[in-house]
């Protein structure tokens, strides 16, 4: 099967490295052109390098409503059109039990991995997906299907991504096709305190044996976001090398 994305316009939050930067290049690899966004100008500009004549970059704080407008305006005004958004930009700024969380970090994991993909869909939604038509894509994680004690308030946060999935998938139907993904242990900067000392160790935990890579959820995300996918919307798409098992 042929997966391609030729003529269609991406918007991909938090997409300066890891996962979103290997979404864009798939997609870009595709045929997409791509809108790349982060909070930082230099990690854009190296990324764009990657995506050839495809990308574009635009500084945006993925938890900023006026950064957020400003980069789907700046998106529309570059390419035409919106129509794939990837809400992939997240924040883990504690560890621990969720018990003992304090409010500013609570609100700031909310406010970006929950609030921001809401923001972001309704912009775009309203800039373009609901006269048009498009797709989006909520980048979620297997922790939001089961329960752990060091990581609890980032995984309510996906939790709560995925039903939101389901609710936009239902509200913006048909013309728009809403679904996520739900990730196992990446290796990710991000991730990094969760795998960079044991990888060996927790790879023979997983049935595949290995920890996934940026490329495992970008070319599922590719897909998902293709005509390939056109009669798939509300769905969660698991990609864990079987850790959930």
């Amino acid at each position: 099967m042929d997966v391609r994305l030729d003529g269609r316009v991406a918007l991909i939050t938090g997409s300066s490295r890891g996962i979103g930067l290997a979404i864009a290049q798939q997609m870009a690899a595709s045929g997409a052109s791509v809108m790349i966004s982060s909070r930082k100008a230099e990690t854009l500009e190296a990324a764009v390098t990657t995506l050839g004549e495809r990308g574009a970059w635009f500084v945006a704080n993925a938890g900023d409503p006026d950064d957020a407008a400003a980069c789907v305006e700046a998106t529309i005004t570059r390419f035409g059109r919106i129509d794939i958004l990837v809400n992939n930009a997240a924040t883990n700024p504690y560890m621990g039990k969720t018990i003992d969380i304090d409010r500013p970090r609570l609100d700031k994991t909310i406010s970006v991995n929950w609030a921001a993909p809401l923001m972001w869909t309704q912009l775009a939604w309203q800039a373009w997906m609901q006269d048009h038509g498009g797709t989006v894509l909520n980048i979620a994680s297997i922790g939001g299907l089961s329960v752990e004690t060091t990581i609890g308030a980032y995984n309510a946060t996906k939790a709560a991504l995925l039903h939101l999935t389901r609710t936009l998938a239902a509200e913006l139907a048909p013309g728009v096709r809403v679904n996520s993904i739900a990730p196992g242990l990446v290796k990710t900067d991000m991730a990094r305190a969760l795998w960079e000392r044991g990888e060996e160790a927790i790879a023979r935990t997983l049935p595949m044996h290995r920890l996934g890579e940026p490329e495992d959820i970008a070319r599922a995300a590719t897909f998902l976001c293709s005509d390939a996918a056109s009669w798939i919307t509300g769905t969660n798409l698991v990609v864990d090398g079987g850790a959930l098992l």
